[in-house]
């Protein structure tokens, strides 16, 4: 499965981007996205911005991630 992940550009220098997510910074090209601007929303999907996203969908997304991430320590974990 893939997922795209909302990440906000907090460095951008042409086309290369820094972005963070939930505290997390990698790298990512804005080569799609040629109106991303500093301080954005996007969406990264395979070290690329797909998208501009707006805060509350940002935010909705990196809570279930959030969940996901709290559930997966959790040990009373029950499946199928």
């Amino acid at each position: 499965m893939c997922l795209a992940i909302p990440a906000r550009i907090v460095e951008l220098d042409g086309d290369k981007a820094v972005v963070d997510a939930m505290g997390n910074r990698w790298r990512a090209k804005t080569t799609l996205l040629s109106e991303a601007k500093l301080g954005d929303l996007v969406l990264i999907h395979a070290g690329f911005a797909i998208s501009i996203v707006d805060e509350e969908e940002a935010k909705k997304t990196w809570q279930l991630l959030a969940e996901i991430s709290d559930f997966d320590e959790t040990s009373n974990k029950v499946s199928g």
